[in-house]
């Protein structure tokens, strides 16, 4: 079992007791539960035919929260700026305590002691799943110019992956946009096991049926090489989303289906270390509660989102 998880927290923003409370659900008719299982990327699809790459703006964030996606370089514009543009992102900086700190520099000495055996030239990959209209793999390669960087952009929409590949940043000698299922049997084609860097899971996890769960992890940890680090952030229990669903949306205990067909699962902590904790080491798990606040319209929204690193073990086969 990997090392026991930490709950650090990001922001305290609870909400008032009153607004946690879930509006009356019912379940999907029996019916049609069996139509949303079976054909999640026909939604997703259909989803990206309406949107393109007009519904999610892009995630320059990930600066701040994932610094690991472009600090093992210095061959980046960022490097330069000193992060100037870190005033514009509305998430706050996630600081760790001191414990947290200790125990994640100390893996992170490992991990890099263990890569500078390798080839100057050797490429440095980062895999994002569910890359989605390409909001994180665009900026990404937009700040780094290291010509050892190569992105995998995996989505299981292949509309998504289209509007990737015919973005015009797209470049097949730095980037491939691959149509593949996080929770397949078999891995991405022409992307060898144990060749990942860096895996990238922002708001994926939680459009997977629970019994696909297992799966995924063992995906993740086949790709990743020894010492590689999984990214991850999702919707946390209890979120604004969460609260907002109307009857009839329930699939299962707090699996839920959107209007345009697409499902979403509320997690907790304690069940992100009971799915990743079995193959890596945890190295954070936190909460991240917000509340954002429109005073023209006079609403308080009560945002909950999980945030993790999982490392997969420097002495893994």
């Amino acid at each position: 079992m990997a090392n026991a998880p930490t709950h650090c927290f990001l922001i305290t923003a609870q909400a008032p007791a009153h607004a946690l409370g879930h509006p009356f659900l019912t379940h999907v008719a029996c019916s049609v539960v069996e139509f949303y299982n079976n054909t999640p990327a026909a939604f997703w699809n259909s989803f990206y035919n309406n949107n393109q790459n007009k519904f999610f703006k892009d995630r320059h964030w990930l600066r701040i929260e994932f610094a690991e996606l472009f600090e093992w370089t210095t061959d980046r514009k960022s490097a330069s700026e000193g992060h100037a543009d870190a005033g514009t992102v509305k998430e706050d900086v996630h600081l760790a305590d001191s414990s947290d700190s200790a125990v994640s520099k100390s893996r992170g000495v490992a991990v890099a002691s263990a890569l500078s055996s390798e080839p100057s030239d050797a490429k440095f990959r980062i895999m994002e799943v569910g890359c989605g209209a390409g909001n994180a793999v665009f900026p990404l390669l937009a700040d780094v110019s290291d010509p050892r960087l190569f992105v995998y952009a995996c989505d299981y929409s292949k509309v998504a992956v289209d509007v990737v590949k015919s973005g015009e940043a797209y470049d097949e000698n730095r980037c491939a946009a691959l149509v593949w299922d996080l929770s397949s049997t078999e891995l991405p084609p022409n992307v060898q096991p144990g060749s990942i860097d860096i895996m990238l899971m922002v708001f994926v996890f939680s459009a997977l049926h629970p019994s696909q769960w297992n799966q995924a992890v063992e995906n993740a940890y086949r790709l990743l090489k020894p010492g590689g680090l999984l990214l991850f952030r999702d919707y946390g229990r209890n979120d604004l989303a969460q609260v907002r669903f109307k009857k009839s949306r329930l699939l299962e205990d707090n699996l839920y289906i959107r209007g345009d067909g697409t499902r979403v699962y509320f997690f907790t902590n304690d069940e992100l270390a009971d799915i990743f904790g079995t193959k890596f080491e945890i190295e954070q798990n936190a909460i991240d509660r917000r509340l954002i606040v429109n005073r023209k319209r006079e609403l308080k929204m009560y945002r909950v989102w999980l945030q993790a690193k999982f490392r997969k073990p420097i002495s893994a086969d």
